[in-house]
């Protein structure tokens, strides 16, 4: 008797060691603000406990070092200090039930043996193949950069003269469809304007996709050089017979800076684009996205007298260096005399310091800053539609379009039809707060009244 009892002991002891065996590879889907991201971690056993690596595979990255993983009592975690990565959770069965955290931000993550497929997202408008009209796989060259785009070129029919529309996308790389949260606006877009007689080139931002060049140094300027590039090319195709430029958020910042400087370009179409300077976009942005997101008052009003500063701090700078020097210092004393900040208790100041850096000491997020698009617009003297949506927190609609619509004014420019749509977003989504949090969850990629606006003035423009 007391020789079986020792023996099932050891198979018990046995099983219980099998079961909580962590090596291996766990796999999940990351869900945050309705975007997914494929995340796997792999792990390893070491003489010292365990070792792990993360990858990312919808961001082309692997073997992300894991800095510290420890497994104990069920409960296991990984720390990635330099992204301010953090996640806890608890061995049960085949699978890890959890939180991931990121720079204070937790999502609920499970990580399972098996691997997990993204969800299929319903996305009712985007066009499907074949097309009833023609399309065409193009390239192009900026002779300033030195680099080749690459994109879609649309015709109503293969044969004939059309006017035509260069699409210019928002901040951030982004490729010729616009391409976020499953939607592919410009895809919308372009299916719809060429049905209606318009030929549409859209193309992938320099560095993304397959165009070339870096996407990483370039600013707002730069992109202007690479939609200066497209109309070049559109001039040699003898199908074209007018050439006007549809620019979104950022693109609507863009559009008119070619506008002041090219006899090219027939009329422009902005899209929820900025008429006020940059940080006070980001300001106002910031205000609206907190208070939808249910940060209290108080705390808006802390976070405005920071970035305020920040942004004061960008708008004298003269160069990077140096603005990485006085934002450094900035942050360093604000952390110092404000030991309760957001800053994850896994980074160290000096890791949270240089997160922050890599955000705004940027060319492109410095030039945006400073960046006040009203000289530009006050030289624009072709006919300008600027729509945007009522409900847009990112690029706010009445204070955006009023200034807008003074700076077309003082370019004596009498050919402008401003409009505010109702109950729309920065997307240009039927929405219920305008929230950013929406955006994937709408099903709608692009609203048929923006679209109708758009293709009915341009055809009037283009008779």
């Amino acid at each position: 008797m007391t020789k079986f009892s020792l023996v099932l002991i050891t198979i018990l002891a046995s099983i219980t060691a099998t079961a909580q065996d962590i090596t291996g590879q766990w796999n999940s889907v990351l869900k945050v603000q309705g975007t997914q991201f494929r995340l796997v971690f792999n792990v390893a056993k070491t003489d010292n406990g365990y070792s792990a690596t993360m990858d990312s595979p919808d961001q082309n990255a692997k073997g992300i070092l894991v800095t510290k993983t420890t497994f104990e009592n069920s409960k296991i975690t990984f720390d990635i200090a330099n992204a301010g990565i953090e996640y806890n959770g608890e061995l049960k069965d085949d699978e890890i039930i959890g939180t991931f955290k990121q720079n204070g931000h937790g999502f609920p993550m499970n990580l399972s043996r098996k691997v997990i497929e993204k969800e299929i997202l319903k996305r009712p408008q985007e066009p499907q193949k074949p097309y009833p009209y023609y399309s065409e796989e193009v390239t192009f060259r900026n002779s300033t950069s030195n680099t080749n785009l690459a994109g879609t070129l649309t015709f109503p029919k293969k044969s004939g003269t059309f006017p035509a529309v260069i699409l210019i996308s928002g901040s951030g790389p982004q490729n010729r469809n616009e391409e976020l949260l499953g939607h592919k606006p410009f895809l919308v877009i372009s299916d719809y304007l060429t049905k209606n007689g318009i030929a549409v080139l859209r193309y992938d931002d320099r560095g993304v996709g397959l165009s070339k060049g870096n996407f990483k140094t370039a600013t707002s300027a730069d992109f202007a050089t690479d939609v200066e590039s497209a109309i070049a090319y559109l001039k040699t195709r003898k199908e074209i017979n007018k050439i006007g430029l549809i620019g979104h958020s950022e693109g609507g910042l863009i559009a008119p800076m070619v506008a002041d400087k090219s006899n090219d370009v027939a009329f422009i179409v902005l899209l929820a684009a900025p008429g006020l300077q940059g940080d006070q976009i980001l300001l106002l942005q910031q205000k609206l996205i907190g208070k939808t997101s249910g940060i209290s008052d108080a705390d808006l009003q802390k976070n405005e007298l920071v970035n305020r500063k920040i942004y004061d701090i960008v708008n004298k700078s003269s160069s990077l260096e140096q603005l990485n020097i006085d934002l450094s210092n900035y942050l360093k004393t604000t952390l110092k005399n404000n030991p309760k900040s957001e800053k994850p208790a896994t980074m160290s100041d000096d890791e949270f310091v240089k997160l922050q850096l890599s955000q705004i000491a940027t060319p492109w997020m410095q030039y945006f800053i400073k960046y006040n698009p009203a000289p530009a617009l006050e030289k624009v003297k072709c006919p300008v539609l600027a729509l945007n949506g009522e409900k847009d927190l990112q690029v706010p609609a009445n204070e955006n379009i009023e200034a807008i619509k003074k700076a077309l004014a003082k370019a004596g420019n009498k050919k402008v039809t401003a409009k505010i749509l109702p109950n729309l977003n920065h997307l240009f989504q039927e929405c219920k707060t305008g929230s950013p949090n929406e955006y994937a969850t709408i099903e709608q990629t692009f609203s048929p009244l923006a679209l109708d606006e758009i293709s009915k003035w341009i055809n009037t423009q283009t008779k």
